[in-house]
């Protein structure tokens, strides 16, 4: 049938608006079902309804599949009798929970939360900067005599990167077993990839998630930010650092990065590889088992630690609940240390409920942002714990992307969250809870170090920003339920 010209014009418009229609209110019906986040919920469906056609795509690009359908497939690809024979061989040393902080309260909350024991004898050993970390790392895979896992989210074909790329190649000529997971996004960040570059040299290299969108990409969520490395099934090392040359202070390079990693013995080694080998098996399907992964434990030290996975899938919401138990355990101080500071309501009110009981509450972050709308956006969190009596901080250049949580003077957090809603609700992270005064008194030294060279901010700062930078950031704000 063909249409004359005039009733062609008037039917396409009204095939769009009932198309436009259909898709807007399924996309809302699926958010309203789907989604926890009333502020989110909202932000979703008032984009769809304003946005035909291009907002319901939006949703369903971003709000649906990249969240939950494949972090669904996340846990469905670890099959049960593998997860099964994780959990059989563990050889774990549970420690007591008698004499710890908080009368145990808070070692029973993140217990229920994560499922795993908290576990004793290890030693945890700070890292500041490439400059440190690198050399133990790199030593690290030159001594290994059975295997080595490592996943990143960034490694970087640079000086930096083929240190650690020839050193994997080496331990692969010794007969080590070598596995090396790089999230699909990080692999991204330069050319030729590091991921051509290991398979070349004969290392077992995958990506996690591939994507074709590249730089902008640095945005996408459901990434493996996760920064993991196990040599041995006995010393790991974990944090928040990426492998690329800006981490290293003491190399030339445009973009320096300050950022700090940590060198793990002891039983909680355990824990890091489990969280790695369940990596690799979703990627690949292999099964990495048995006494060439893991080894019995060895009381090496005298801090207790737990491992903490989280992520978009029956880990989902580890890291808020943690963070809000440790700040509700806290009784004379919270310091905070994230590049990025976005956190919901529920966190904001924890901190805010910890500054009106008298506990001191600081919150250090980075003059200047390398996410700039995340800068931005920022200020409205930042404005709200201010009201209260928290503090907050601003180092100088060069970028700080150092990750730290105290609470009192016994209690830190360590690993890769950041305080955001991509951290702590889109992609998957690892963190590690420890006990003890002298770890907890070496990180606080770095805190006070930051600090003393930082710029305070204040509520009158931020009251005195000129008038475009407060729509500027009022706009960024708009934009933090789609993150």
């Amino acid at each position: 049938m063909f249409w004359p010209e005039e009733g062609t014009a008037q039917f396409w418009p009204l095939v769009l608006a009932i198309a436009g229609t259909v898709m807007a209110t399924v996309a809302s019906l699926h958010a309203v079902v789907a989604k926890r986040e009333t502020a989110s919920v909202i932000g979703w469906v008032g984009l769809v309804w304003l946005s035909p056609i291009l907002g319901p795509i939006l949703y369903y690009c971003f709000g649906i599949n990249r969240i939950q359908r494949k972090g669904q497939r996340f846990q469905k690809g670890v099959d049960r009798s593998f997860a099964n024979d994780l959990v059989r061989s563990r050889r774990r040393e549970q420690g007591s929970e008698t004499d710890l902080p908080f009368g145990g309260s808070l070692a029973s909350v993140v217990a229920h939360i994560t499922g795993k024991p908290l576990l004793s004898g290890n030693n945890v050993r700070l890292l500041q900067g490439g400059e440190e970390a690198y050399p133990e790392m790199l030593r690290a895979i030159d001594q290994a005599e059975k295997s080595i896992g490592l996943c990143t989210y960034i490694f970087d074909n640079d000086r930096a990167g083929l240190q650690f790329i020839h050193a994997l190649e080496r331990a692969v000529k010794r007969g080590v077993e070598v596995r090396v997971l790089i999230d699909g996004v990080g692999s991204q960040y330069t050319k030729p990839s590091a991921v051509f570059l290991l398979a070349a040299r004969g290392v077992p290299v995958q990506t996690f998630l591939p994507t074709w969108v590249p730089r902008m990409a640095s945005y996408a969520n459901l990434r493996n930010h996760r920064k993991l490395m196990v040599v041995d099934g006995k010393l790991a090392f974990t944090g928040g650092m990426n492998i690329r040359a800006g981490c290293r202070l003491d190399w030339e390079s445009s973009h320096h990065v300050q950022d700090i990693h940590f060198r793990i013995e002891g039983p909680v080694v355990s824990q890091i590889q489990e969280t790695f080998v369940t990596d690799w098996n979703f990627v690949t399907e292999e099964k990495l088992q048995g006494d060439l992964w893991f080894c019995e434990p060895e009381r090496v030290g005298t801090i207790r630690s737990r491992g903490i996975s989280d992520g978009p899938d029956t880990d989902l919401d580890n890291m808020r609940l943690v963070i809000m138990g440790a700040i509700a355990s806290a009784r004379h101080r919270v310091d905070v240390v994230t590049p990025y500071f976005l956190p919901d309501d529920a966190i904001i009110n924890a901190l805010n409920v910890a500054a009106m009981r008298g506990i001191r509450v600081r919150v250090v972050v980075p003059l200047r942002n390398n996410i700039r709308p995340v800068q931005w956006a920022s200020m409205d969190p930042i404005s709200h714990i201010l009201m209260r009596g928290c503090q907050v901080y601003q180092t100088d250049p060069p970028f700080d992307h150092s990750k730290v949580f105290l609470v009192d003077d016994e209690w830190s957090l360590i690993g890769s969250s950041n305080w955001d809603p991509r951290s702590l609700r889109l992609n998957f992270e690892f963190n590690v809870e420890c006990y003890g005064k002298e770890l907890n008194t070496e990180l606080s030294q770095l805190v006070e170090r930051k600090i003393a060279s930082a710029r305070r901010l204040t509520l009158t700062d931020l009251r005195a920003r000129p008038i475009f930078a407060k729509i500027r950031d009022g706009l960024a704000r708009m934009a933090i339920p789609y993150l």
